[in-house]
């Protein structure tokens, strides 16, 4: 089941490859126009991510203990909005950490 030297798929075809090396070149010049990124950076990256997976808990969490008072029963609303809320702050924390690695 070994893929035959001879064949080119998709990826391997030439026109492909300068594409590919092309846009590493750019990123490389991109990378070195804007100079090395401070400590400062990263601790506001790391801030960002942070507060983006916090805030949407604690709303969850609000709205859950909110909807726990106002309609008590056997589901906890509260732990039920804590876990979308976790996701949600998740996804948003994977869309600002893809967002800054498509800028390198």
């Amino acid at each position: 089941m070994a893929e035959d030297p001879g064949t080119q798929g998709p990826d391997k075809a030439p026109e492909n490859l300068g594409r590919k090396v092309g846009r590493r070149v750019e990123r490389k010049q991109q990378a070195r126009a804007r100079g090395r990124r401070t400590a400062w950076f990263g601790l506001g990256m790391f801030g960002l991510v942070g507060w983006s997976v916090a805030v949407p808990t604690l709303i969850g969490i609000a709205i859950g203990v909110w909807a726990d008072r106002r309609w008590p029963g056997e589901v906890s609303w509260t732990l039920t909005l804590l876990i979308i809320g976790v996701a949600l702050g998740c996804l948003n924390a994977w869309y600002w950490i893809k967002q800054e690695s498509e800028d390198d």
